[in-house]
């Protein structure tokens, strides 16, 4: 897994010819696959490495890439997250799991 691949598209590209080839997204307590429906909460999960892409032009575009992998689950995707965007019905856990990568 590389430390840089470019862009937020480019990194995308780059992580899913490695196998991370699930969307994940973030729903209450856990992150969901609709693909597969598949919920995993906070102990099913592992972050592999986090990206973080900032903006050119506006700060608010600021965006974090999470490479996650489940060996419980057998699975590997991608949690594509704007900072700061976490709402107060996502489960501390789970936020506090995603925040602690991203310094």
């Amino acid at each position: 897994m590389k430390e840089s691949y470019g862009t937020l598209s480019q990194t995308i590209n780059g992580l899913k010819s490695e196998g991370y080839d699930l969307d994940l997204n973030i729903q209450e307590e856990c992150i969901v696959c609709h693909q597969n429906d598949l919920s995993l909460s906070s102990d099913d999960f592992e972050i592999d490495k986090v990206y973080r892409f900032e903006g050119e032009s506006n700060p608010d575009d600021s965006s974090v890439l999470y490479a996650i992998s489940s060996p419980k689950f057998n699975v590997k995707g991608l949690l594509v997250n704007g900072y700061g965007i976490y709402s107060d019905e996502v489960s501390d856990a789970l936020v506090e799991k995603l925040q602690r990568h991203v310094k």
